[in-house]
């Protein structure tokens, strides 16, 4: 489920889900902390990619149909929250290469880089509330990353917006005009991170983490994100996902 490769002080992790648009399951998410661990040690710079047409469609809430309760949704809602912990946690700088679509989760997965290459005409938000879930669980990170006001306006807003929009707001580093090159141009920008010294580039990246305060922020929002899992609504609007057309798709 998980690609790892380290090459000149580049560790690549990659998704590879490609028939399901790495769509995330509770074992992939599960895969990808611990991949985490063991390149951190070994690697200077770390990028997170995913193979096929898309970088990641968010979560496989096929996975949800046999299990109205909530369970299986709280374990993909608990698992998310863990990557984007482990990622920022690790002292090397983090950069996505999210070319395609960052969709959903795919999209909180953005809250966790120092870095996002995308493409012009990829599609990037989180689509979910329309389905009864709450995307609570990506609100601190995201705020970091576009400020109060459109953090309010992107969790609200189902829409998805393009990546040279999300560039525009800082929800993305940068935008190219080919999904062909997000790949390489995460590269590059991870090896020029990787020569430089890693002791200051670590200790500059902590001290960022710590200026910005997050404390136990990311743990009551993945609360707020969990309380409604198995809920009536959620009951109600999540096979909506089933019938979905695939570009319009949170999962």
């Amino acid at each position: 489920m998980i690609g790892a490769t380290i090459e000149r002080g580049v560790a690549t992790l990659t998704l590879r889900r490609a028939a399901k648009r790495n769509a995330m399951t509770p074992e992939l998410l599960a895969c990808l902390v611990t991949s985490i661990g063991q390149v951190s040690s070994g690697a200077r710079a770390i990028v997170l990619a995913g193979e096929g047409t898309v970088f990641c469609a968010g979560f496989d809430l096929s996975l949800c149909r046999e299990h109205p309760d909530g369970s299986v949704m709280r374990a993909l809602l608990s698992g998310l929250s863990d990557v984007i912990v482990a990622l920022r946690d690790q002292p090397r700088p983090v950069v996505m290469a999210a070319h395609g679509a960052a969709i959903a989760g795919g999209c909180a997965l953005l809250g966790a880089a120092d870095f996002v290459i995308t493409n012009d005409d990829a599609k990037i938000g989180y689509p979910v509330a329309r389905l009864g879930v709450s995307p609570a669980v990506s609100a601190p990170y995201l705020r970091l990353l576009v400020g109060d006001g459109a953090a309010r306006e992107r969790l609200l807003d189902s829409r998805l917006i393009s990546g040279r929009e999300a560039a525009g707001i800082g929800l993305a580093t940068q935008s190219l005009a080919s999904a062909a090159d997000v790949g390489p141009a995460a590269q590059a920008t991870a090896r020029a991170l990787a020569n430089t010294p890693v002791e200051a580039i670590s200790a500059t990246r902590a001290w960022l983490h710590e200026v910005e305060g997050l404390g136990d922020a990311p743990w009551r929002a993945l609360r707020a994100s969990l309380a409604l899992t198995g809920e009536e609504e959620e009951r109600r609007m999540l096979p909506k996902a089933w019938t979905t057309r695939p570009t319009d798709s949170p999962n």
